[in-house]
């Protein structure tokens, strides 16, 4: 407790020997302090060196290859950021310093990494220029390229593609726009026959959908244009063109109809002829439905206007009758005849022509009489019927013969096997058709339509023959696969033992060589399926249960992934284990790839899951030691700032340091590369605040020396100017020299205050007295204080220090107590009051310095 009393080592020169001696260094200390100074003026010159070279990268790799010190060599290669610099300090120095050659690595690997992503970059690019060349341009296209570009990492790039990507946009724009024209443009063309606008006016934008059409097709996107719309546009163009003549002639005839009942309408009633009307009404072209019939509503109107005159009754016709007079037409024939009228309006030839029968056979089964007004109708319409029939014979026959042409131009045409059959079939239809509209045909023409169709036909004639002869090579192996299938049935019914792998395997084959076989005829076709799978299913029963008990494995090892703890030791091992496992049943027995893909599924995802709880917890345990090493650098920084603050005492640093410590150990690990740094860090720290303690205290310590000095100085000269007589005590102010002198210990200040209080108020010549009498006991006392501290005492007092040696002996034996403290007897010399001269003061001093020097 008294190490704050006397000098420590570094003292100065002007201090006591006896001082100097107790607090030399060592000359191993000194050795040592001297390197410590010359390592630390190298390490000084090295970090200025470095500082220089900022911005000199080869300079830099050269300090860094001959640099001692691995934190400049550290700092160093923070500045290193070429690639040749880095590979060239990586290969020196990867195997002498772990930490610079693990970031020249990560900066390596940096930059190759970069360097894949502006290749994967600069293909993409490179992709997107050949896309915007090609001439057809899809959307899949576009959104490959996307999924590419999405996973690049590579900024400077991505203006060049980001405008490339642009017109790629703008062309795929630009198609779904012509397309969408297309489309409307279609349904416009369909919609024109049925529409009410003037032929002209249907004609006009006909003939601009074309040069819309002509356009479209012309536009630099056009081979993105589905050709079977463009196909159906230019059919419904060409069907829509050639109903327009009959558009034409629809709406003149409506026209001219409106038109005679619009002037008969403007004529007094009376002056009207209803048969003359009926005959110009009939004489009209054929007009279109419901139209027509609208206006056949408004001529019954109008001929219901007319009065009915009364004609004469007819003279009866010569020649007996047989049951009275013929009888008139009924309403039957009425409807038919109006019937034939309709149908030969709307040209159905063959309808007006069965009406024509019916006609014929309801006036010869009744022997009607009919009136000269049905004659004329009847008369009329055979007429219109007739020459009807000759133009659709004149015009079966034009048609025979475009269909004969067609069908010859067939061969030239590249048409498939089974479009070519539906050609000639539906070429020989249309010649029946016409057949039925317009009459048989000459024969010399049926010969040559025969022969073109024989002609056109062989080829697919030939490719159908093909086709049943594959069909038989089909079906034989069919029935080979099956043979196949019962002879692996045999050998499982043997009870051999079973390779279920090979089972698998040939399962699989046979199955896939199912689906490949082609077509078969379909009377074979059912019996075959069902033998087959007959076949199969009794192989596949086995197959099945071995399968069952191997997913059931492969459950149970999802299961134990599942049940692993990723944080154990071994957990990688019984991972790789499981992997393992896994692979070696796989390879025994493949199972359907459907459940083998799903079973995989799941066991990969739950080794996914452990690696990444552990790789969750290792980076939570990485982010924890990096919270370590934070608080870590707190303590070590707060250690810092205190030892270098001027106004901290001992007393708050060493509690500080205790505090700093038991903070330390309570923090767990920090990240291993940086433990050795910020354990440095801290032991710095820790030992700059223990040399600032250490200066305070020994600069304490010398305060505190110096004061006891003092004022046990001060109470020995009031005591000899009291035992001088010529000296006067009180011509000196004694209790303000105390004063002025700084404060020592407690017990040393109460010690000493009683000594110079009793010197203060006692007599003076009895006190004089008592000092002369207590100079023999306080050598005594000090003398007794050497022995016990083992300090020599000069030759003068050798034979009165062996005597007291041996008092001592004894007196310790017979007692058996242990005796006070040095510190306690010194305690007790300073309250004894007594006169010492120069030497014994000297020796006193002495002593205090040995016992405040054993008492630490």
């Amino acid at each position: 407790m008294f190490e704050f009393l006397f000098k420590r080592p570094g003292d100065k020169p002007g201090d006591k020997p006896g001082d100097n001696a107790a607090a030399q260094p060592t000359q191993a200390e000194q050795n040592a302090s001297a390197k410590q100074a010359a390592s630390a003026s190298s390490r000084e010159l090295q970090a200025q060196k470095m500082a220089g070279l900022r911005g000199d990268e080869v300079g830099t790799a050269e300090f860094i290859l001959q640099c001692e010190y691995s934190e400049l060599r550290l700092t160093a290669a923070e500045q290193i950021t070429s690639r040749h610099q880095l590979e060239r300090v990586y290969a020196a120095i990867r195997n002498t310093d772990r930490r610079v050659a693990k970031l020249m690595q990560s900066r390596l690997d940096a930059m190759r990494h970069h360097d894949a992503e502006l290749q994967r970059g600069q293909l993409c690019i490179e992709q997107a220029d050949a896309l915007l060349r090609e001439e057809k341009l899809t959307a899949n296209q576009v959104a490959d390229l996307d999924r590419k570009w999405s996973v690049v990492a590579a900024p400077e790039l991505t203006p060049r593609f980001d405008v490339l990507r642009a017109q790629l946009a703008a062309r795929l724009e630009a198609q779904v726009q012509l397309q969408r024209a297309m489309i409307d443009r279609l349904g416009q063309v369909r919609k024109l026959p049925n529409s009410a606008l003037p032929a002209s006016e249907i004609a006009e934008r006909l003939h601009q959908m074309a040069q819309d059409q002509q356009s479209a097709l012309a536009a630099p996107e056009h081979a993105s244009l589905p050709r079977s719309l463009t196909n159906e546009f230019a059919t419904e163009h060409a069907r829509v063109a050639a109903m327009l003549s009959h558009i034409e002639q629809d709406q003149a005839a409506l026209a001219k109809r409106d038109a005679l009942l619009a002037e008969w309408r403007g004529v007094a009633p009376d002056t009207l002829n209803a048969e003359l009307l009926n005959k110009a009404w009939r004489q009209l072209p054929p007009a279109p439905e419901p139209e027509a019939a609208q206006l056949r509503q408004r001529f019954d109107e109008l001929l219901a206007t007319i009065p009915v005159t009364v004609a004469p009754a007819p003279a009866p016709a010569p020649g007996p009758r047989k049951g009275g007079p013929a009888p008139a037409p009924d309403q039957h024939f009425m409807d038919v005849l109006e019937a034939m009228e309709a149908a030969l309006q709307h040209g159905s030839l063959g309808a007006a022509a069965d009406f024509d029968k019916g006609l014929k056979d309801s006036k010869d089964g009744k022997a009607m009489r009919l009136t000269p007004a049905l004659s004329e109708r009847l008369a009329h319409a055979r007429a219109e019927l007739k020459r009807l029939s000759d133009w659709a014979r004149w015009g079966g026959n034009v048609s025979r013969e475009e269909l004969i042409k067609a069908v010859e131009q067939l061969s030239t045409q590249s048409l498939a096997m089974s479009e070519l059959a539906k050609k000639v079939g539906s070429m020989r239809d249309r010649w029946k058709a016409l057949d039925t509209l317009s009459g048989p045909a000459p024969k010399t023409l049926w010969e040559r339509f025969d022969a073109a169709c024989s002609a056109a036909y062989a080829p697919a004639a030939a490719h159908f023959k093909h086709l049943a002869d594959e069909r038989h090579t089909n079906a034989a192996k069919a029935e080979a696969l099956i043979a196949e299938a019962a002879a692996e049935t045999a050998r499982l019914a043997s009870g051999e033992s079973v390779d279920w792998k090979h089972m698998a395997v040939t399962v699989q084959r046979m199955r896939l060589a199912w689906s490949h076989l082609g077509a078969i005829d379909r009377k074979d076709k059912k019996r075959l399926d069902q033998a087959f799978a007959d076949a199969l299913n009794v192989l596949q029963g086995p197959l099945e249960e071995q399968r069952k008990g191997e997913v059931a494995e492969r459950e149970a090892m999802i299961a134990e992934v599942a049940a692993l703890n990723p944080n154990e030791r071994h957990a990688l091992d019984a991972l790789k284990a499981l992997q393992e496992r896994w692979q070696e049943h796989a390879r025994a027995l493949p199972l359907e790839r459907k459940t083998e893909q799903a079973l995989w599924q799941r066991f990969r995802a739950a080794c996914d899951a452990a690696f990444a709880k552990r790789k969750e917890t290792a980076h939570a345990a990485d982010a924890e030691r990096r919270g370590h090493q934070e608080a870590k650098e707190a303590i070590s920084a707060g250690l810092e700032q205190a030892a270098a603050a001027t106004d901290t005492d001992a007393a708050s640093a060493g509690k500080l340091l205790r505090e700093a410590a038991a903070q330390w150990h309570a923090i767990g690990p920090v990240p291993r590369a940086n433990e050795a740094k910020v354990d440095k860090r801290y032991h710095a720290a820790v030992a700059a605040l223990q040399h600032h303690v250490d200066v305070a205290r020994r600069n304490a310590g010398k305060a505190q020396a110096t004061a006891l000095r003092d004022k046990l100085r001060l109470c020995q000269e009031l005591e000899s100017t009291l035992a001088d007589g010529a000296a006067d005590p009180a011509s000196v102010d004694w209790a303000a020299r105390w004063a002025a002198l700084p404060a020592v210990g407690a017990e040393y200040e109460r010690a000493l205050k009683g000594r110079l209080d009793a010197a203060l108020s006692a007599p003076r010549a009895a006190y004089a007295a008592t000092l002369e009498q207590n100079r023999a006991r306080l050598l005594h006392e000090v003398l007794r204080l050497e022995i016990a501290a083992g300090i020599d005492s000069g030759s003068e007092f050798a034979r009165e220090r062996l005597k007291l040696q041996v008092e001592t002996l004894q007196s310790s034996l017979k007692s058996g107590h242990k005796p006070a403290s040095a510190t306690t007897q010194f305690q007790q010399l300073c309250v004894l009051p007594a006169l010492a001269d120069e030497r014994t003061a000297a020796r006193i001093e002495h002593l205090f310095a040995r016992i405040a020097k054993d008492g630490k």
